[in-house]
Order: structure tokens, then sequence, then C-alpha cells
């Protein structure tokens, strides 16, 4: 079994990659340092937003998954879905991106 990162030392470096992009970030909500689920809302204003969840897949590769569907959707949409999230699990991080693309930002395959 590998060893995993921490999930507040890999928010940091998430905020670190924005930075070097030059993308607005900003943590909406901290969840537990140690181990605690990561969502990632985009916010491309125009567009509109898709939320990333962190995954595993079969394998144990780091993925993400689109967790409000292919296409983009409605900011109050995502923030309700953000919201369902938080109640069921209170050590849920939720980092906001304003970008439309997450690949400039993230690694890891999305689903």
């Amino acid at each position: 079994m590998e060893a995993r990162l921490k999930s507040g030392i890999w928010v940091k470096a998430l905020i670190r990659r924005c930075d070097l992009a030059a993308t607005a970030v900003a943590v909406l909500a901290r969840g537990d340092e140690d181990a605690g689920a990561i969502l990632l809302k985009f916010n491309s204003r125009k567009e509109g937003c898709f939320v990333l969840v962190q995954a595993r897949g079969l394998d144990g590769e780091l993925l993400w998954m689109r967790a409000t569907g292919p296409a983009p959707v409605a900011e109050a949409e995502a923030d309700i879905y953000i919201e369902r999230q938080r109640r069921r699990d209170p050590d849920l991080w939720v980092v906001e991106i304003e970008s439309g693309s997450a690949e400039t930002v993230i690694t890891g395959r999305i689903a």
C-alpha cells in the first residue's frame, strides 16, 4: 500500500499551483488535516461551475469524478451539492478555483 499525502498538505500544494498559474483560489471549508475528503468547485463565471470529488480507482490511483455531471451547472446548483456533502461529512475540504479548466491546476485522471 502506498503512503498518501495528508489532505491539508495536498490543499496547500494546490493553492501554490493556483498561485503559480495566476488563478484565484479560496478554501471555502477546512476539513480534517490528515484524511479529509476533498471537493473542488471550478467556477468559470461565464460558463458555470462544476464540482470534482477526489476518489481512488481500483488500482489505488488518484482520480477525480465529476460530481455535478459532465456539463457545467449554475453556481447555485453546485453550492447546493456542496452543502449536501458537507452535512454528510463535516471533515470535508471544499476549495473553489476560478477557472473553467481543471487540467491547469490538478493532476490525475478526470472521470
